[in-house]
């Protein structure tokens, strides 16, 4: 199973500070500590896998090595497929491109970079209607200082002493001669003596590029957006890989989203309930209004038809629903007190009339204490 990337496995984007990469390991060794998961398997996995990706980037070389060429660059047998889970398959690849020279097409030292991701929150009303925006992202540009050869300035890089300039080191297991990428160069055939001080040895430098990015109507938590070829560069002129825009919603202070489906509550007065009438209701192309029947009982739910969100994959719209909350009236003046008073005597004469639900949820309770 090829790794994940580091930047992912943290939950941080690929221009985020020490400080922020730190505090991100620090929350997930707590969530995944082996002592607090006794029960949990997994949780060591993801305890390793995390500390794992903060020692890569917590070290500003080891980060470097990694912006630039993925998995490869800080773990050749892993990234470069000289062992691990590739091992036997590359070991017999050497051995049939010897037998058979080369037909199966040969070991190739491109490959492709990684898939990234960036983190971008939206407002609701963007993500309902919509929108382009921007996003400023690091990327890993030529040195100007070297060149992109990665060496000093006045000075050349060396042919790879390990490998010859192949990029490729042959190894005698018994019978068997297993051919595999030179640990040294990663493939490159190149060895850096005097490395370039502003890329160190890299030949490439870390900036920052804008890309727009188009959010379609509809997209909801979790969404991803891909932009082809924007991604990690790949190895020795490979195809770069693509980048994920992972959508989060942000808390609206109305609406809850739910799919398609938008909800809010809406407080109404005590007489309005009884009464009934007509009652104002935002959403979001504007107000509307709902006429609400008298008798209305607190958590009476109001649905407007297409009221709510697009969906991304259809043309069809969610709903709003609307849920009353009676609101109990305060800071009372005496004649309103006494008014209430006249009320409550007045419905106690027939309170099983006029409150049906107290006197349902009284039977029951009488009932279950004589059970007991």
């Amino acid at each position: 199973m090829a790794k994940r990337d580091y930047y992912e496995i943290l939950g941080v984007n690929r221009d985020a500070s020490e400080e922020e990469i730190k505090k991100a390991y620090r929350k997930l060794a707590m969530k995944h500590h082996p002592d607090r998961n006794p029960d949990n398997p997994r949780a060591e996995e993801n305890f390793k896998e995390a500390k794992e990706a903060y020692e890569i980037l917590a070290d500003s070389q080891q980060r470097a090595a990694y912006d630039q060429y993925g998995h490869a660059g800080v773990d050749p047998q892993a990234g470069m497929g000289g062992g691990g889970a590739g091992g036997f398959s590359d070991a017999f690849g050497g051995i049939f491109d010897e037998i058979f020279g080369g037909a199966r097409g040969g070991r190739s030292n491109i490959y492709r970079g990684a898939d990234l991701r960036y983190n971008l929150e939206v407002t609701l009303e963007q993500a309902a209607f919509g929108t382009e925006t921007k996003i400023r992202i690091p990327t890993m540009e030529v040195c100007e200082a070297c060149h992109g050869s990665g060496a000093k300035a006045g000075t050349q890089p060396k042919t790879c002493p390990t490998c010859q300039g192949s990029g490729q080191v042959r190894l005698q297991q018994g019978f068997f001669s297993i051919q595999q990428t030179c640990p040294k160069c990663h493939g490159t055939g190149r060895f850096v003596a005097d490395p370039c001080p502003p890329c160190h040895g890299a030949g490439r430098v870390k900036q920052y590029k804008t890309l727009a990015v188009k959010i379609p109507a509809g997209v909801d938590e979790g969404d991803r957006i891909r932009l082809s070829g924007e991604g990690e560069h790949g190895v020795n002129g490979g195809p770069s890989g693509d980048l994920y825009v992972q959508i989060h919603l942000k808390a609206h202070p109305v609406f809850q989203r739910e799919k398609n489906d938008l909800h809010c509550e809406m407080p109404i007065s005590f007489t309005t309930a009884a009464l009934g009438g007509e009652i104002d209701i935002p959403t979001l192309d504007g107000a509307a209004k709902i006429r609400v029947p008298a008798e209305t009982q607190t958590g009476k739910a109001f649905r407007l038809r297409g009221k709510g969100i697009k969906s991304v994959r259809s043309h069809g719209h969610g709903d709003l629903l609307c849920h009353v909350v009676v609101e109990t009236p305060v800071h009372l003046t005496e004649r309103q007190k006494e008014l209430l008073r006249e009320l409550e005597e007045s419905s106690q004469e027939n309170s099983a009339h006029h409150n049906p639900r107290a006197k349902s949820w009284m039977d029951r309770v009488r009932d279950f204490f004589a059970a007991t």
